[in-house]
């Protein structure tokens, strides 16, 4: 964790505030006291206010491929039309979203990606994610939905996130410019919903779908076995 921060400052001691920093905002996020935890003092005194949290730098640290950049000189029609609709919401800052339908095999990772390469390629911030790990490793930098979100592995109704206003993880939401969630149709809806309150809670814009962010939902529904509710025989 120290390097990441190292390599964009030599100062020992800001490097260890910062690191402390950021591992007592993940124990935050999960309920938990640093000081529960035998790890050095943070210095309050020291100015650390322009330091960048672990995950947004992460997130820009990562290379666009050169391949991927000039993905979206290949798209179809289709695929065109969805490229240029996402990113004029994004332009207009309102949030949109979308969800991108297809069977398999037909370019929705091919989109995502040229996606992905647009927006970092201008220096801004794009969250890929999944439901699984293996379509989430399919997209550069990508993570699970439950690993990037802190989406709680039991679920109902009532659930939020597991994240603060004061996290390294909301400020990487606040921050993103674009949010990709694919096979969004194999998870609950109580984890999308979830998602949808702490986006609004963050973000200030308790009104508005996830908080005014252009997020982008991928998936196939004919992937989804269709579920009947068993009726026991009255007998």
């Amino acid at each position: 964790m120290s390097e990441d921060y190292a390599k964009n400052c030599r100062c020992a001691h800001t490097v260890e505030q910062m690191v402390l920093k950021n591992i007592r905002d993940m124990l935050q996020s999960m309920g938990k006291d640093m000081r529960s935890f035998p790890l050095p003092e943070i210095d309050e005194h020291h100015d650390t206010t322009d330091s960048v949290p672990r995950e947004i730098m992460e997130e820009l640290m990562i290379e666009v491929d050169p391949e991927d950049a000039s993905l979206h000189k290949l798209l179809n029609t289709e695929q065109r039309a969805a490229y240029d609709e996402i990113l004029a919401a994004i332009d207009r800052d309102k949030g949109g979203l979308f969800f991108v339908d297809g069977p398999g095999g037909t370019g929705k990772t091919f989109l995502y990606k040229a996606l992905l390469a647009t927006i970092r390629g201008q220096g801004e911030i794009a969250l890929a994610t999944a439901t699984s790990g293996v379509a989430a490793s399919i997209m550069p930098g990508g993570r699970t939905a439950h690993s990037r979100f802190k989406i709680p592995l039991r679920i109902d109704d009532r659930s939020i996130c597991g994240f603060t206003k004061q996290s390294a993880t909301a400020k990487l939401l606040q921050k993103a410019s674009l949010i990709i969630w694919d096979e969004a149709s194999m998870t609950k809806r109580q984890a999308v919903e979830a998602l949808d309150k702490s986006m609004r809670d963050i973000m200030d814009r308790p009104d508005l779908p996830f908080g005014g962010k252009t997020f982008v939902f991928g998936g196939d529904f004919r992937q989804v076995l269709p579920v009947v509710e068993r009726v026991q025989d009255p007998r």
